[in-house]
């Protein structure tokens, strides 16, 4: 029986490969880019296609910004991955950041306004405070309460996740890189100094593995599987009141703090379908985790409670709400225990395994910098960007 098993594994083992990527989405797309495009052998194997709607980067736009109020640390990243970004563009000649600017809504005192004043004071992002007429002139789409501040931050706007995603993976090809797609990884275990990864397809040798498998990371990574919860996102686009005034030229992203509900509400304007994925209108979401599911059995109707978040953020902040809702997606997040990344090599595989998980809904934004620090973990063990704050051993495994 023995020499059966040892028969099939020699068989079915494909050519071995200096690195291997797990999941080719918003972060292995961008870690396959970095490492083909510095000459390393890779093979980014992906278990849906590129790009696709079942995990987290489905849904047209992703918003960017510099003040960033969940954690000043984090800017530093953001202002490599603007650089990034724009690299990719220039050597695509595609548009993939487009700078709409953002404008932030919240209670005066609440950590949204106050986290974004602090990015912004200690890193010199330019951030405009805007006086009650104000903002009300420039932005009368939003019925504004008296007790709220407005900031607006001109060089925020949005990215586009799929177009990023496909250029990434095509320029990888480029670069050399092999991608698998329609494959699912079952399992990895060290072999010798190297890993042996098995698919639904095969068996394949590597001297080093990326793991960048979104929702699906848990069962990947050992002993983080707890540490990870992944939750449905319910994301809505509705009818404009009127299509100008909510066009991509005339209306910005924005994002909103409530009182009465946590996390906060995001948007961006209705974007033209010729130029763009997705559906058409004007979409809008809650950041903020929601219920929590299997990434593999996920209810992808919309809910009564779905229905009622919608109307919640439309009748109490939109000056002239639409009820019209146009299409809906959903999408997933997976999120740690403190809602920061895990981008670190794996405690216990240090010299051949390299992790980047749990973004947290506020990901996507990185992806062009996550990529660049996992090629220089995984080829140098170590990178001169700061991510010390984002290390896997700060939560015990």
């Amino acid at each position: 029986m023995q020499v059966i098993f040892t028969i099939f594994i020699i068989e079915s083992m494909k050519d071995s490969v200096e690195i291997i990527v797990i999941g080719v989405g918003s972060m292995g797309s961008s870690a396959c880019y970095h490492l083909a495009r510095q000459g390393h052998k890779v093979l980014g194997i992906e278990q849906f296609d590129i790009t696709h709607e079942l995990g987290s980067h489905t849904g047209q736009s992703r918003i960017i910004r510099k003040a960033y109020f969940e954690n000043s640390d984090y800017v530093p990243l953001l202002e490599r991955a603007y650089e990034n970004w724009k690299t990719l563009e220039e050597e695509t000649s595609r548009q993939i950041y487009f700078p709409t600017g953002l404008v932030y809504f919240g209670p005066s005192g609440h950590s949204l306004i106050h986290g974004v004043k602090q990015s912004a004071s200690l890193y010199g992002i330019e951030l405009e405070q805007c006086g009650r007429d104000v903002s009300a002139k420039r932005f009368p789409h939003f019925r504004i309460p008296v007790n709220f501040e407005t900031l607006f931050e001109p060089k925020a706007g949005f990215l586009t996740p799929e177009r990023a995603i496909r250029l990434y993976t095509q320029q990888a090809i480029k670069s050399g890189a092999k991608i698998h797609t329609g494959e699912k990884v079952v399992d990895w275990k060290k072999n010798g100094k190297g890993i042996l990864v098995t698919t639904s397809k095969a068996i394949y040798h590597c001297d080093k593995l990326v793991i960048t498998a979104g929702a699906w990371a848990g069962n990947m990574i050992p002993g983080y599987s707890n540490k990870i919860k992944v939750t449905r996102q319910f994301i809505a686009w509705i009818k404009p009141p009127d299509r100008f005034n909510y066009s991509l030229d005339h209306f910005p992203c924005w994002l909103l703090a409530d009182d009465a509900a946590p996390g906060c509400y995001y948007g961006f304007p209705a974007l033209p379908t010729d130029r763009f994925d997705g559906p058409a209108g004007l979409k809008l979401a809650h950041h903020h985790p929601a219920t929590q599911t299997d990434p593999d059995h996920v209810n992808r109707d919309i809910t009564k409670e779905d229905k009622e978040d919608l109307e919640f953020v439309l009748r109490k902040y939109f000056a002239t709400s639409s009820n019209s809702l146009l299409s809906y997606k959903t999408c997933l997040y997976a999120n740690s225990p403190d809602e920061d990344f895990i981008v670190d090599k794996l405690p216990g595989y240090e010299e051949t395994v390299v992790i980047a998980c749990c973004f947290s809904g506020h990901g996507f934004k990185f992806a062009s910098v996550i990529g660049e620090i996992l090629s220089a973990l995984v080829t140098e063990g170590a990178t001169h960007l700061p991510v010390g704050f984002l290390k896997a051993g700060r939560f015990a495994v």
